[in-house]
Formats: structure tokens, sequence, C-alpha cells
């Protein structure tokens, strides 16, 4: 599930930590980076879970309804398509998420006024109404619905956005990822696997887990080097003046090119200079692209830019 955008940012953001605040050891970062891909993979299942509280929340209004002293018809006779949702009821049953749920302690039970919030404006939205009223109800509606409900509801309400922040800082960085693995599990459920859906694991294979160790311990063990190459290279920029976010970028990025022998040059450069655009302003994009070219040729000319990436000193 996480992918190197994502490992790249997360190696990014520590490396920025280091130049403001050193004295970590490289071990010590090391499992800094794999606490926070976890919390990231924890992310995935708190979305999950998203779908069985609403549902649930929805249930209660059910029965409370039916309960009253004097229920209306409505209240008699409820509309249960929400509650029926076949996605809804497969990722409760789910056994795996399940088990990561209660290993994790998640649940949005203590964030009782978020769910409620979260509810009412799901049951305003128009394509809800269309949803609860339609005469017939496929599979594909049901699938429709809870992609609906991420993408125009969860993701764009502002009391989510501030949770989310308050429980993990780097989670409102995650997000935008993290939403399209949901969209993808989504997506990909069968109606004849029920609660036997698959979800995504936390990585596609182990080469991405040793793909983050590896380019975040050579960006820090040869960080000193790469910013003296990446100041080499800056006569007509202040050199003091270079932002930290920006060496940190320049750090990771000239440790893949180093390290990452299957990684082709140009699709390193590609992913830190989008990467550089969402982080930094569109001036310092330039430069890093600039800068990034330039010690690129450098290694060509002195031939250590090698496929087994070793880094020559």
């Amino acid at each position: 599930m996480i992918n190197r955008v994502l490992i790249r940012i997360k190696i990014i953001q520590l490396l920025y930590s280091n130049q403001l605040n050193t004295g970590k050891s490289i071990e010590e970062f090391k499992k800094e980076l794999l606490e926070s891909l976890d919390k990231t993979y924890e992310l995935y299942h708190w979305l999950l879970q998203l779908i069985i509280d609403l549902r649930d929340f929805a249930e209660k209004r059910i029965e409370f309804g039916l309960n009253k002293r004097y229920p209306t018809d409505e209240d008699l006779n409820p509309n249960r398509r929400f509650i029926e949702n076949k996605i809804a009821i497969a990722i409760a049953n789910n056994a795996e998420h399940r088990e990561y749920a209660k290993v994790n302690g998640i649940s949005w039970e203590e964030y009782a006024d978020l769910i409620k919030g979260l509810f009412e404006a799901i049951c305003a939205s128009e394509y809800y109404k269309d949803y609860m009223s339609a005469r017939t109800n496929t599979y594909a509606d049901d699938k429709m619905i809870w992609r609906q409900i991420f993408k125009k509801v969860i993701f764009t309400y502002k009391p989510f956005e501030e949770r989310l922040e308050s429980m993990d800082l780097y989670w409102n960085d995650d997000i935008e990822i993290v939403a399209s693995f949901v969209e993808k599990t989504i997506k990909k459920c069968e109606e004849e696997k029920g609660s036997n859906q698959e979800l995504l694991p936390q990585y596609r294979d182990e080469d991405d887990k040793d793909y983050a160790l590896l380019v975040l311990s050579k960006a820090l063990e040869f960080g000193e080097d790469y910013k003296e190459l990446v100041k080499s290279f800056s006569q007509n920029w202040e050199k003091d003046r270079i932002a930290t976010m920006d060496m940190s970028i320049m750090q990771a990025a000239i440790a893949e090119i180093n390290f990452c022998p299957t990684i082709p040059v140009n699709v390193t450069l590609n992913e830190f200079i989008e990467i550089s655009k969402y982080y930094s302003s569109e001036k310092s994009s330039l430069f890093i692209n600039g800068i990034l070219d330039r010690v690129v040729n450098k290694y060509k000319e002195e031939k250590k830019l090698l496929k087994v990436g070793m880094f020559v000193k």
C-alpha cells in the first residue's frame, strides 16, 4: 500500500527534522521512519473504521426512532438501505480489519460529535438522498455511495481535518495518498467475497521497506558531503540562505541517485522535483531542479554514476 512517493516524503520530513535539531543517531532515525510508516498504515484502517462507525450511528438512530414513546410513521418504517449497504457490512465483518482495529485500539466512538456531524452532512447531500430513494439498489451502487461520501463529505469536512491533525501531526500530509488507497479498496470489493475482501498490505513487498531505510540512512551518513556538493553549485544563490526544506529534498534525492541502482535517474529527479513543488516555493523548485541536474552531470563526467549505486568519495 505504502508507495515510494509517500516514503520519499517521510524521509524528507526526517531529514528536515535532523537539520533543525541534530543529536539523534542514524538508527534512531530509521526507527522513527518505520514508526511513521506504521502510523500511515494505521490511518488507512482509521478511514475504513469510519465506514463501520457511521453505519453503526445510522443504525442506532433507527433504533432510537423505533423506541420513541410516540414514533412517527417514518420512525416505524425506516429506510434501512444505508445500514444494509453491503460494502459497510463487508468491512465491518472483515477479519483482517477487525483484528488490526482491536490490536491498535481503532474506534471513533470517543469522537461522537464528529461522527454525528459527518452523518448529518452525508444525509444532507443530494447523492445520499438519491441513493436512499432509488427504486433499485445494486452492489455497484453500494460501492459508489461510499466513494462519494469519502470524496465529497469526509475529505472536505473541516472538523475531520482538524481531528486528524490532533491525532497525528503528519496525517494531513498523508491523507491524499491514503485516501486513494481507501478508494482502491472499495473499488476492488467483490460481492461474492462477502466479508473476505482483500485489504491492502502495508508494503507491496519488503523491497520498499528496505528502500526506505537505505535512502534515509545514506542521506544521513553522507549528509555533510551532499550539503557541500550542493553549495558548490550554488554560486548565484546565497549559500547560507538555502532553505532547510530545499536542502533536505536534495539530500534525499542525491542519496537515491547514488544508492538505488534500479531506479532510473530521470525517475528520481522527476519525483523529488514534484515533491518540491508541494513543499517548497516555485522559485525553490526551479533551484532544486537546476542543482540536481548539475550534480548528475558531475557524476557522469567523473564516472561516479554507477549502476551498482556506490558513492565514491
